[in-house]
């Protein structure tokens, strides 16, 4: 298993990551909160609308809109949940990194209100619906990407593909130099 990066930054690789994901013993369920307020499920539990009601879920991101299996737009949940789709593909070659902002934003948006209650789903609630979570994590409670995945194994198991581990690797190494240089400042 890779080391332990001190104060969460060292040069970890994909399979570093992957040594840490391996580490969670985990059984995959439909939906876990893995921080306060914020959910990480599959498209099952997405598309039931009396369990969202019953959690009190306010705002669904979809990783997966548009995809084969996952029904979802805002008519479909009406006006008690803010909905979000990202036509994201659990790929070797889709570039998610383009959507880690509008993600972000929209997750941190919505913790912000009062009893905001976030989704964040995907097919199966691994890949995909994870990246955005992690990402979310790095870009607004400054987490560096190692630690915001051990927080996250602990509450759900995830599996985000090789290339989106490899974007999240790039987007700690960009958060990490923006903070170096404020510092700086």
């Amino acid at each position: 298993m890779a080391a332990r990066p001190k104060n969460g930054h060292q040069y970890l690789s994909v399979k570093d990551l992957e040594d840490v994901l391996d580490t969670c013993k985990l059984e995959l369920t439909q939906i876990d909160e893995v921080w306060p307020n914020l959910y990480i499920g599959n498209v099952t539990i997405a598309q039931n609308r009396t369990a969202l009601q019953k959690l009190g879920i306010t705002h669904i991101l979809n990783a997966a809109h548009s995809k084969q299996g996952s029904i979802g737009d805002q008519r479909f949940y009406g006006h008690t949940i803010v909905y979000c789709g990202i036509p994201a593909d659990d790929s070797t070659h889709f570039d998610l990194n383009i959507y880690f902002r509008p993600a972000a934003d929209f997750i941190h948006k919505a913790l912000k209100q009062t009893d905001g209650k976030v989704l964040v789903h995907c097919i199966m609630g691994m890949s995909r619906s994870s990246t955005l979570v992690l990402a979310y994590l790095m870009m607004y409670h400054q987490l560096p990407l190692y630690n915001a995945i051990q927080k996250v194994i602990q509450k759900r198991a995830i599996y985000p593909n090789r290339n989106f581990l490899a974007l999240l690797l790039d987007l700690d190494l960009q958060l990490n130099r923006k903070q170096r240089t404020c510092l700086l400042l």
